[in-house]
This record gives structure tokens, C-alpha cells and sequence, in this order.
């Protein structure tokens, strides 16, 4: 059989399967609206018990190392000596200052297919105001979106113009956070997407726009495609998709570059992930019985994908590492956070022709920065996104714009809904 067949093969088949899903998630929404049954909204403040607090100071004193690696880099993993200031640092980091921040932000929780969901969600003061979904991936949170809350909502107050203000809601992944962590198998991200979906029909949006990076991207990437008449637009900072094995013949020098560097991802960076699809479980009770292995298991990619060059900003910093590790600890996260690889890696497609064959086809724009660890080429991503509408490369920035590069972020998610606006 022919590849161009067997694409189109594959392309016939994801195309009637989408048609299915779709069809029946509509019609379970229509039929929940019709019998009342939206889930209740609450109000969700935060509040770690204070033996929480002194179990963890006693542990970090407790805390057990290993002699220094044995080479001058971290391709044997954290380093030790970094690892030493991220636990000096958490032994003097403020939770309760962490609190109080995250307790000023309107918080809720909402029952989605079984799960209770932690969200952020706020509303801007400007009529105008169009919805936006972000969603984050890991080792990330919530708490990359902390700094654009203020600017995408209340434009007005941030040196910005009235028309550029969103509605923002912001969810915690399944497993992670606040929300509730999994008991049963199949939260993966087309799940959640469906769940995202009803998220924002219990909060009134009919239509909004979608951002994500990591396994948000893949996320918002499934939700344009489960209703596209509902996304109005997408902006992805990954978004994935790959080379066919005749591009090698016609790649530039850009695009030989972009696949090197994936190569050595997958050679050298890519064991977390390997662990966290296979044993999950295995990993997990050490990421939640030891905060020096947390600490270093989530430390060492919030460093390794990060754009740490100090003319860059110096990545991600150490009070956002430690807010960020320290959610994880206290809401006891790191086994279900590590499980999502298992559900997610079962759930992706597994071959460049599979993943072309799940097209979007909402108006997307990208912003891509230059640390990524898993690059994309404009080529690549077209054949995927079929309405792609600006494709923007930054000289600064890496996996983690709402920490590193909040102000590119900002305006990257203004320009790419300007278009939605007055529709």
C-alpha cells in the first residue's frame, strides 16, 4: 500500500471518529442543559494546614545527598550545587505570602465528568471583553499565568488599551493543583478537552479563545477540533507537529537544525517522560514522600527548558521555581502529575501521518521562542493547522513564557484574538 493510501486511509477513519465524538459530546451537553444538571460553581480559597507547613521544614533539615556528578554539566541531571539553593531557598520560602496572592485571585472549584476542577476565572470591567482558556502543562501550573491576569483583564490599568481586554479563565489539569486527582484511567487530553468544553458552558462563554503550551497546547489543539464552531481562535507556543521522512531531502539549513535538536531532546532529555509513561506509580512515592526529590524531579526542567541566558532574563527564577514546586508538595501532586504522561502517551498519535490527520482548522497563531526543547518548523506545522494566521518567532524566551517573557506573552495573545473582536 501506497503511503499517500495509507494517509488517506487515516484521514477517512479520524475523520468519521471525529464526527462521532463530537456529535455525542453536543448532544450530552444539550441534554444536560435541558435537565439542569450544570454543575454548581464554588468559591475555592486555599488554606495548608499548619502541621503541613512544619512537616515539611522537618524533612528539608532531614534532607539526605548524594555525593556531587562526576562531570562539569547537568548531563547527569540536576546538579548538586543547584539543587542545594533551591532547598536553602524552600526552607525560607513563604507559603502563606503565596496564599494570600493566590486567595486575591477569584478561585473555584466545579464538578466536570466526575472531578471536581480548580479554576481561576476572571471577569474583566471592560464591556468589550472577549474569553480566553489557558491552559498549562507540566512540570508547569497554574501559576504561569499569574502574572497575566492583571494586563489581559484590566488592560486599562496596565498602560494598555481598552480593546485588548479578555475574560480569563485558567484551569488546573486533572491531578494537578487544586483540582482533584484521578481514581479511574482515561483523563488524557482529549477528556479533558471535552471537559474544558463544559467548563466554559457552565461559566456562559459560548465562544471564547484557547492558549496553551506543553500538554495544554495538545489540549486547546483538541478542543478547536471537538467544537470548532465554539473556538474562535487558538494561539499555541508548541505547536506540534512533525516532519514526513521526505522532507529530509528538501529541509533547510533551519529545519536540519530543528531536527538535531529534537534527535538529542529525545536522546538525552527525554528520560523523564519515558519514566512518567511506563511507571508513574514507582516515581510517585518518592515525589511525594521526599521534597529534595520533588524538588530536583521538577527543578531540573523548569532550569533545562528555560531560556536561562542572563541577556534573556535569566529564565525561570527561583522564587517562581519554589512557589511552583511548593503547590506540588502541598497538594500532593507529583504521582498524579507524573500518571497524566501515562494516560497523555496512550492517548497521542503515533505517527507524523496520524497526527496530520487530526487537522485543526480554527484560525491559529504561534508563538514560538527559542529554548524550546522540541522545535517546530512553519512547514511542518502547516500541513496540521489549516487556517494559520501568524507565525511569530521571538529571539528571547523558552518553554515557560508566562514566567520568563510575560510581556511577550501578553502582547502575543493580544494580536492573535484582535481578529475575533467585534464578532
Amino acid at each position: 500500500m501506497s503511503p499517500q493510501v495509507r494517509r488517506f486511509e487515516v484521514s477517512l477513519e479520524q475523520a468519521e471518529s471525529d464526527l462521532l465524538d463530537r456529535s455525542l459530546y453536543r448532544q450530552g451537553i444539550a441534554i444536560r442543559r435541558i435537565l439542569g444538571a450544570m454543575a454548581e460553581i464554588i468559591p475555592f480559597p486555599i488554606s495548608i494546614q499548619e502541621c503541613d507547613l512544619t512537616d515539611l521544614r522537618s524533612r528539608l533539615k532531614l534532607t539526605r545527598l548524594p555525593e556531587p556528578e562526576t562531570v562539569l554539566d547537568a548531563t547527569q541531571g540536576i546538579e548538586l550545587d543547584r539543587l542545594k539553593v533551591l532547598l536553602d531557598g524552600w526552607q525560607q520560602h513563604d507559603w502563606r505570602g503565596l496564599e494570600k496572592r493566590w486567595n486575591a485571585i477569584p478561585h473555584y472549584r466545579t464538578r466536570l465528568d466526575g472531578l471536581n476542577i480548580a479554576f481561576w476565572h476572571l471577569r474583566s470591567p471592560e464591556p468589550a471583553a472577549i474569553p480566553v482558556l489557558l491552559t498549562h502543562g507540566w512540570p508547569g501550573s497554574v501559576l504561569e499565568f499569574e502574572r497575566l491576569l492583571g494586563p489581559l483583564t484590566d488592560p486599562v490599568a496596565h498602560g494598555g488599551s481598552a480593546e485588548d481586554a479578555f475574560h480569563v479563565v485558567v484551569p488546573a489539569l486533572p491531578g494537578f493543583g487544586f483540582s482533584d486527582r484521578p481514581h479511574e484511567r482515561g483523563w488524557n487530553p482529549g477528556r479533558t478537552a471535552r471537559a474544558w468544553a463544559e467548563l466554559m458552558s457552565e461559566l456562559g462563554y459560548d465562544r471564547f479563545g484557547a492558549h496553551g503550551g506543553d500538554w495544554g497546547a495538545f489540549i486547546s489543539m483538541e478542543l478547536s477540533r471537538l467544537v470548532p464552531d465554539r473556538v474562535f481562535g487558538l494561539h499555541l507556543t508548541m505547536p506540534f507537529a512533525s516532519p514526513l521522512p521526505e522532507d529530509d531531502a528538501s529541509a533547510d539549513d533551519a529545519e536540519r537544525r530543528m531536527v538535531e535538536k529534537r534527535s538529542q531532546f529525545h536522546t538525552d532529555g527525554y528520560g523523564f517522560a519515558m519514566i512518567q509513561s511506563t511507571r508513574p506509580q514507582t516515581l510517585g512515592y518518592s515525589l511525594l514522600d521526599s521534597p529534595a526529590g520533588l524538588a530536583a524531579w521538577l527543578g531540573e526542567k523548569l532550569n533545562a527548558f528555560a531560556d536561562s541566558r542572563p541577556e534573556a532574563g535569566g529564565g525561570v527564577s527561583l522564587a517562581q521555581q519554589l512557589d511552583n514546586i511548593a503547590l506540588y508538595w502541598f497538594t500532593r501532586t507529583g504521582a498524579s502529575t507524573a500518571r497524566w504522561y501515562w494516560e497523555a502517551r496512550r492517548w497521542v498519535p503515533r505517527s507524523v501521518e496520524e497526527q496530520n490527520a487530526q487537522s485543526v482548522t480554527v484560525p491559529t497563531a504561534c508563538t514560538l521562542f527559542p529554548a524550546e526543547p522540541y522545535p517546530i518548523s512553519r512547514r511542518w506545522a502547516e500541513r496540521r493547522f489549516h487556517n494559520l494566521i501568524s507565525w511569530n518567532e521571538m529571539s528571547r524566551g523558552g518553554h515557560y513564557p508566562g514566567w520568563e517573557q510575560p510581556d511577550l506573552l501578553i502582547d502575543e495573545l493580544r494580536s492573535a484574538f484582535r481578529h475575533a473582536r467585534g464578532n
